[in-house]
Order: C-alpha cells, then sequence, then structure tokens
C-alpha cells in the first residue's frame, strides 16, 4: 500500500521600502549593485542586471550580466560576481549579495529574483563555505531581503546529493 503524503514548502522574508531601512550595510550592497548594473552588456534584451556581493571580509566584488549573440554563451550577474570572488578572494566567503536590474525605463520596480542557475551557484557556494549567504533583491518600490539561497532553492542538488548516486 502506497501513502500519499503532501508536504508544503515555504519561507519568510522581509520587505522593505527603501534602501534607508535596510540593515547589515545592505544599502551600500544594493547603491553597488545599482551600479554596476549600468556596465551589463545587454544589447539583446535589453535588461541589465547587477549584482554586489560582500566578502566576510567587508570587501564588495560586483558582477554584470553579460550577454551573448549565442545566448547560452553568456552570463548572469550574480555568476559573475561569484567568479569575481572566488577567482580574486578564495578564503573570503560570501555572507551577502545584492541583486538589481535596469531597463531602458529606468530600474524594475519590482525586485528580480535569480534564475535557475544562479540560484544553483549560489547553493554551492553557501555548501562551499558552510555559511548562509543573504540575498537582497532590489526593485525601485520595494526591497526583499532573503536569509539564504536555500529558501529560494529548496529540495537543492548539493555535494551530498552525489554521496546518493556514487559508491
Amino acid at each position: 500500500m502506497v501513502m500519499k503524503q503532501e508536504a508544503v514548502i515555504s519561507f519568510k522574508y522581509n520587505e522593505f521600502g527603501s534602501t534607508s531601512e535596510l540593515d547589515n550595510g545592505d544599502d551600500e550592497l544594493v547603491a553597488a549593485s545599482r551600479e554596476v548594473a549600468l556596465n551589463a552588456y545587454a544589447p539583446y534584451s535589453g535588461f541589465r542586471v547587477g549584482a554586489a556581493a560582500r566578502l566576510e571580509s567587508g570587501v564588495i566584488v560586483c558582477g554584470a550580466n553579460v550577454e551573448n549573440a549565442a545566448f547560452p554563451s553568456g552570463i548572469c550577474a550574480e555568476r559573475s560576481a561569484v567568479s569575481n570572488a572566488v577567482s580574486n578572494h578564495r578564503d573570503d566567503k560570501i555572507i551577502a549579495i545584492a541583486i538589481s536590474a535596469l531597463t531602458a525605463a529606468g530600474e524594475t520596480s519590482e525586485p528580480v529574483s535569480p534564475c535557475g542557475n544562479c540560484r544553483q551557484v549560489l547553493s554551492e557556494e553557501e555548501s562551499r563555505n558552510g555559511n548562509k549567504i543573504r540575498i537582497i533583491l532590489a526593485g525601485s518600490s520595494k526591497i526583499k531581503v532573503i536569509d539564504s539561497i536555500s529558501d529560494l532553492l529548496p529540495l537543492r542538488f548539493n555535494g551530498s546529493s552525489l554521496k546518493l548516486i556514487l559508491p
């Protein structure tokens, strides 16, 4: 006999109306993500994204999306920022990342959330460093602060998942 069990996945986040309400220097991260979004190369979509990550040492590293005519060849801002952190500050853990997006009309009103690939990369970074990464999603009308990428990517695939399939 098979027993069906229903489960619900939910998470909480904090929502703010402006950067002046943020703690932990998160306003500085949002400002950096907005600034670096201006550097994005987005000739095809016109959707420019910036990500600014604070490292445990206090250093802020940034990344912007870079599109390519061969669409899979581009890189998202979040993955660009993580690559920057790993390449230039290998032993300095990411503790927070802010993400902002711009269109031709200006900053998006609603905050944008990382795509699935970026969620997976941030999840790997949390696992690699053994710490949570606070996610700050910034739009012009509100800012959402999420405690960890695991909230955005429940039931995630990680290194321990490989142990299930490898001897």
